[in-house]
């Protein structure tokens, strides 16, 4: 017992003098109970950030806290739509510029492990994999089908262009990159695997590499050669046990996600969980000399389209809020929580002699944005591009279109009642009769069918579909085209001969000089306005009074609000506000009378309606 502890003891020592000591080439390796950085034992405490869900302007604030909570590594997921939304397009620019954001790391004293997959999970929009492979015959993914490997291959060679150079061997900061991810909760081709880990070293990286699964899984998901790594499992013995097993009797010993609270989606409460749960925990682990990397340290914000969904046979369709607060050590605006202190003290015990923790730094100042009285209010179906037409409706895919809405429209003979049926929507319908609100279909609550009165005389049939987010985990990967995914019909016939209206509000219409109208049928509209500011700080908008739709401020997609809750709120980065003139604009789906937004300067992530 006495040189276990002597073990650990040199262990903390060196974890904490070498996150500042990152110049120059190292060496990563495995020993048989513990990492070795330059030979020596080094014991990871890492918290998990996103980029894409952290304002480039505040990545370096929030490294800055991981530091004084006591976190030596930084664990990040890289994002394969974010970096090819189109084949053959790849961005790795302004917030994507995931170097930039591992350079930063290094610049902070913080080591990186490197999570890029390609599949996330994550809450994350089709778990990270782009919306245009489903628009490859036959493609398959998470298989060895060779359209899928071609595109994986292409992908991970740009990310080893970016990010091969930063791997610690090289002089860089990233110790070990992770091959696939959980993939034993999904299948078990071992072969499959192998390929992976291929693919990833002739994309360059050259370094330590492994997996994670959570524990059920672990035996499928495991490569032997590559280290498996454990999610979801707190207990030391358990840990060591688990990878031993399926490490030729050795560790080191690395939790790869160990879950400080959870994710929220729409319709049900925020997940909270006390601190007093973990800290027990937590305090174990690191005593026994184990690496481990919280999910989430700080979670921030799945901005823009970028949700996922979760979907399987039990469950109903499930998708994300915008808000990935996560109930983690830091909050959504980057504020450290009672948990965040909490935590910071169990660390603290672990410090060598000597040794002591960066001060936490101040939060930055919060304001109230005044009242905004919108100056232009444009309905959706003053906003339409020119059609698609097709027999039968075409999907989101069949009309290269990732995100935002689409718009069907038909006419149809009225003079006559029934059942309106569409297969499938997805994933939210709202069915307008001669340009009038005649209902909505919810997919969350199977929801496929309505009963409508069409007037004498030609009806026109307009259903606009909302994308809400593509499965990101379970069986379901292979089914997640968006929009009318096969045929409507009006008491059991068919109809045809459709106008596709392409909708993906990836930029804002420009703003016209047309007056504000009435809105008779509740169509839903564009509002767009202003507002002033002498001085900018974090803030939050009370969507609590509105419907459903999406928020942008100075041309920053902040994310979506659904009157249903958790959330209530949307948060507005400082970085993004500006002195003077801002620029704000609310796309309204349910309640187009809405006249005033208003400002809060706190978050609301736990009222249901």
């Amino acid at each position: 017992m006495k040189r276990i502890s002597i073990v650990i003891i040199t262990m903390m020592a060196f974890c904490i003098t070498a996150a500042g000591q990152q110049t120059g080439a190292h060496t990563f390796a495995l020993g048989d109970s513990v990492f070795l950085l330059d030979g020596r034992p080094f014991q990871m405490i890492s918290g998990e950030i996103h980029y894409p869900r952290v304002p480039r302007e505040c990545w370096r604030a929030r490294m800055k806290m991981a530091k004084a909570m006591g976190l030596n590594t930084i664990g990040t997921y890289v994002f394969w739509n974010v970096h090819e939304p189109e084949k053959g397009h790849y961005d790795f620019s302004g917030n994507n510029d995931i170097a930039a954001f591992v350079r930063t790391a290094q610049e902070e004293g913080l080591w990186v492990v490197l999570r890029p997959s390609p599949y996330v999970c994550a809450e994350w929009e089709f778990g990270g994999y782009p919306y245009w492979l489903q628009n490859e015959k036959g493609l398959v993914v998470r298989s060895k089908e060779p359209q899928y490997l071609q595109a994986y291959r292409n992908y991970i060679k740009e990310v080893g262009k970016q990010l091969a150079p930063l791997q610690v061997n090289h002089g860089g900061n990233i110790l070990m990159v992770q091959v696939e991810n959980e993939y034993g909760s999904y299948s078990n081709d071992k072969e499959y695997l192998a390929i992976n880990r291929k693919i990833f070293e002739e994309a360059g990286f050259d370094g330590l590499l492994f997996t994670c699964d959570p524990a059920p899984a672990i035996k499928n998901g495991h490569l032997p050669g590559l280290l498996p790594a454990i999610n979801g499992v707190d207990d030391p013995a358990m840990v060591k046990q688990l990878i031993r097993t399926w490490h030729n009797g050795k560790g080191p010993f690395y939790i790869a996600e160990w879950y400080p609270a959870w994710f929220d989606w729409w319709g049900t409460k925020h997940h909270t969980v006390p601190y007093a749960q973990y800290l027990g925990k937590l305090d174990s682990v690191l005593a026994a000399g184990i690496s481990i990397n919280m999910y989430m340290f700080h979670g921030g914000t799945t901005r823009g389209f970028m949700n996922g969904a979760n979907y399987n046979d039990h469950s109903p369709y499930e998708p994300q809020i915008s808000s990935y607060d996560y109930d983690a050590p830091l909050d959504e605006a980057g504020n450290p929580t009672e948990k965040f202190m909490k935590f910071r003290e169990v660390i603290s015990r672990h410090l060598p002699a000597g040794q002591s923790l960066p001060p936490v730094p101040a939060p930055g100042p919060v304001i109230k944005i005044p009242a905004i009285r919108f100056t232009q209010t444009r309905n959706i179906f003053d906003l339409l591009p020119s059609p698609v037409n097709n027999k039968t409706p075409l999907t989101f895919e069949d009309l290269g279109q990732a995100y935002g809405w689409v718009l069907y429209r038909t006419t149809v003979n009225g003079g006559k009642a029934g059942l309106l049926k569409i297969r499938e929507p997805r994933d939210y319908a709202l069915v307008f009769i001669n340009g009038k609100r005649a209902g909505v279909l919810d997919r969350r609550l199977n929801q496929d069918s309505l009963q409508v009165r069409l007037p004498a005389g030609k009806v026109t049939l307009d259903v606009l579909v909302e994308n809400l987010g593509r499965i990101n985990f379970g069986p379901y990967l292979l089914h997640n085209k968006k929009g009318i995914t096969e045929k409507v019909l009006l008491n059991n016939k068919e109809l045809l001969n459709w106008q596709m209206f392409r909708l993906p509000f990836d930029t804002l219409p420009a703003q016209t000089a047309k007056s504000h109208a009435p809105n008779p049928g509740n169509v839903p509209v564009l509002k767009q306005g202003t507002f002033v500011l002498s001085t900018p700080g974090d803030t939050y908008l009370d969507m609590s009074a509105w419907g459903k739709g999406v928020v942008w401020i100075n041309g920053h997609n902040l994310g979506r609000y659904w009157e249903i809750g958790p959330q209530q709120t949307i948060y507005v980065p400082a970085e993004w506000l500006k002195q003077g003139v801002n620029q704000v604009a609310v796309l309204e789906l349910l309640k187009p009378g809405r006249e005033v937004l208003t400002g809060i300067d706190h978050a609301v992530l736990d009222v249901l309606k």
